[in-house]
């Protein structure tokens, strides 16, 4: 005899995970009634929901600006999500304006590794090559990864820590970004920086 979804059973395991009430249905008539295999085959359905989402288009968000004390460093920076909603949403702008004083403070050179300018990444990887050169030969490789990469730390916006350690508990900005688009359920895309000092 095959298990039908009764009406307590789909309300039941909506109020457990929150799930849509076709979903919930779907996936007790699956376990056969199984309440926890239910719920896991939500999760792992809600997890391939939530990695599409990662892919998805983020055509709105804000522009945000800083100006430091003095007025000798400025910064705008671009923040995208997915819908008018959420870049109307106050933790979304706040964390665009807490974005774009930490880019004031710390002048990345570019928003992701891939953005690095060829010939700084070079620069500094002929460098870590030098100072590595009176190293054992079979250590050397691993030594000039490692200075990279702690040069990579330095520059690349997402791999820095928030210059507000208090506020922020020394969590790189990938972490806030990865934060926000969890608590948004939205891709949010730190899509670009500009970053003006007088005479720099």
């Amino acid at each position: 005899m095959s298990y039908t979804a009764t009406a307590q059973d789909v309300k039941t395991l909506r109020q457990r995970t929150g799930a849509g009430i076709n979903a919930c249905r779907e996936a007790l008539i699956e376990s056969e009634g199984d309440f926890e295999r239910a719920v896991d085959i939500l999760r792992t359905r809600g997890e391939a929901q939530a990695a599409k989402r990662a892919g998805a288009e983020a055509r709105e968000g804000v522009v945000q600006s800083y100006i430091h004390a003095g007025n000798r460093i400025g910064v705008l920076v671009e923040v995208d999500c997915e819908t008018d909603f959420v870049a109307r949403n106050e933790k979304f702008v706040d964390f665009a304006r807490d974005l774009a004083l930490h880019i004031a403070a710390a002048a990345p050179l570019a928003v992701s590794d891939d953005e690095v300018p060829a010939e700084d990444r070079e620069r500094e990887e002929r460098i870590a090559t030098e100072q590595a050169a009176d190293r054992p030969e079979n250590v050397r490789e691993r030594i000039v990864q490692g200075k990279l990469d702690k040069w990579l730390d330095d520059v690349v916006l997402l791999r820095q820590k928030h210059v507000n350690e208090d506020k922020h508990g020394g969590k790189t900005i990938e972490e806030l970004r990865a934060a926000l688009a969890s608590e948004t359920g939205e891709n949010v895309v730190i899509r670009r920086f500009a970053r003006f000092a007088v005479g720099g």
